[in-house]
């Protein structure tokens, strides 16, 4: 539900399990904590690297059916390589 914040006196995706996705080849997925000048803090995080092979797609679709397995507790992406901020709820399989 757009304009609901899951914790009051947080930004609206606090909480959220999203996918971040960068303008190089990683993709991150996991529980969207806060985002400042720094870029987007993540705790409980996933990374996909496409460089080393394997389908983005998939790892997507295994992560939000199976859940997702954390590389970092907590993980700094910085604003200058986000492409796209998208819950993880919005993915379709």
């Amino acid at each position: 539900m757009p304009g609901h914040v899951f914790h009051p006196g947080h930004q609206e995706l606090h909480g959220i399990t999203v996918i971040v996705e960068t303008l190089g080849t990683q993709v991150y997925i996991g529980r969207f904590d806060s985002q400042d000048d720094a870029g987007v803090h993540m705790l409980d995080v996933g990374v996909f690297d496409s460089a080393g092979g394997g389908s983005k797609a998939d790892y997507l679709e295994r992560s939000a059916r199976f859940g997702i397995r954390a590389d970092h507790k907590h993980l700094l992406i910085p604003g200058e390589t986000i492409a796209a901020i998208t819950r993880l709820a919005e993915f379709h399989l």
